[in-house]
């Protein structure tokens, strides 16, 4: 048997404790997970998040339904239950780690976060645009949630990590200064809601001033476009697609133009149309990420993705999407940070394992990709994890239950000090791991 461990990399965050591992006697546990039906989910069979959720259900897919997203973790939008062992059926993941917090999430966890998971796993499967969207820092999160607890249903932050599991396109961030003079040269419908003495006011600066002078100016375009009202909108869109649908006969369209005219025919005359065109357009190949901190714009395009971040179900609505806007939130909240995002491609803990750590405490994803006959092993951590079998068969051994079959669709809580093995029984075993960020768990002064 091919054999590699995680821990044989040296990885920072491995505590070894026999002594309360065997206190613990701690064991995964087995989990059954929710879904959402959102319009703009991949439909049937096509999706990633139908196959999983119907393998981890055992529930038939609806060949007419669109599956959106696959959820495992313990927020009350979507929670994950584990089997009580009692006979009495099911219980929610939240209630199961309530009934003794400290043995399966370890001190540290308790400690700033309280009994709960400090982060949500999901499965993404995007079918046609995501709205054009922010997530509240923790101090808008908490202001949102005390006014308007039905629509913001936690006072939690929401940063969050995007890693392809297909080619992913997604919006994120504004267009650096560069890019909007460009932009302002290329779209006359632009500058006709901007206005034409505006524009060329900005377009006849320095470039020193045109850089100290971009935000302020970006700023003032993406507002004006989206408190723009419909019947503005819907004429400025109209007189973009008759123009780029004639050039196009002379010229091949580039990629933001195809983008935008998609688009405009998944949600005709949205205001989120002309926003496009302000923020990067992003393409990721599998086994690629985007990390998106709170207050960032973003939307989601096509493809599917495994998506994780901080505990929350926070999003404030701008475009592309027929739910409720908060526009004038999400204009108040955004840091209008300019230019193009990293493109994040994991750090290999062995040959079969990549972690993807960003740059807070809340989460990290591993991805291990297992030949047939071998082995990773997940050492003992003071913190717990959630793992998702994405592709393939194998066996999980974790001190006190040795030699569980796994596969796909299934979905494992792993509680604090348990050091597991998971190995391949098929030609391939594909797997993710989200826990607490490693960087965290090792601070001895947290």
């Amino acid at each position: 048997m091919v054999s590699c461990s995680v821990n044989s990399v040296n990885d920072p965050t491995r505590e070894t404790n026999d002594e309360l591992l065997k206190q613990h006697k701690n064991v995964p546990k087995r989990l059954k997970c929710s879904v959402h039906n959102y319009d703009w989910g991949i439909v049937g069979k096509n999706s990633q998040v139908a196959r999983l959720f119907s393998l981890n259900s055992g529930s038939d897919i609806d060949p007419g339904k669109p599956y959106a997203e696959f959820w495992i973790g313990t927020h009350k939008s979507g929670p994950s239950f584990v089997d009580h062992g009692n006979g009495n059926g099911s219980l929610s993941l939240k209630k199961w780690i309530l009934e003794n917090p400290y043995k399966v999430l370890g001190d540290k966890v308790m400690k700033k976060w309280g009994g709960d998971l400090p982060f949500l796993f999901k499965v993404i499967s995007v079918g046609k645009a995501l709205s054009i969207q922010a997530h509240p820092d923790k101090e808008l999160a908490k202001a949102l949630h005390k006014a308007q607890p039905s629509i913001y249903k936690d006072d939690n932050h929401k940063p969050e990590m995007a890693l392809a599991l297909t080619e992913f396109e997604a919006l994120c961030g504004f267009i650096s200064v560069k890019e909007l003079k460009n932009m302002l040269c290329t779209f006359p419908e632009i500058v006709e809601l901007v206005g034409d003495s505006n524009v060329k006011q900005f377009l006849h600066m320095n470039e020193q001033d045109r850089d100290d002078k971009g935000k302020t100016f970006l700023q003032s375009i993406f507002s004006q476009i989206v408190l723009s009202s419909s019947d503005e909108i819907c004429e400025l869109i109209s007189n973009m697609k008759r123009r780029l649908h004639l050039e196009m006969q002379e010229r091949e369209l580039t990629d933001k133009e195809w983008l935008v005219l998609r688009l405009e025919s998944q949600y005709p005359a949205d205001v989120g149309v002309m926003a496009a065109f302000l923020l990067n357009y992003v393409k990721l190949s599998p086994g690629e990420a985007l990390y998106l901190e709170a207050n960032e714009p973003h939307a989601y395009v096509g493809g599917e993705c495994i998506e994780c971040m901080a505990n929350s179900d926070n999003v404030v609505r701008a475009g592309l999407t027929p739910k409720q806007r908060d526009v004038q939130t999400l204009l108040s909240m955004l840091k209008y940070r300019q230019g193009f995002p990293e493109i994040l491609r994991g750090v290999p803990l062995s040959p079969f394992t990549t972690r993807y750590r960003p740059p807070l405490d809340e989460f990290e994803v591993d991805l291990s990709i297992l030949p047939e006959a071998a082995s990773v092993v997940f050492p003992s951590i003071p913190g717990p994890s959630l793992f998702l079998i994405i592709m393939g068969r194998g066996t999980i051994d974790a001190g006190f239950c040795d030699g569980e079959i796994v596969k796909e669709g299934e979905a494992y809580f792993v509680p604090a000090y348990t050091e597991i093995r998971i190995t391949a029984k098929s030609t391939k075993l594909h797997l993710y791991r989200a826990g607490v960020n490693s960087r965290f768990l090792k601070d001895s002064s947290i």
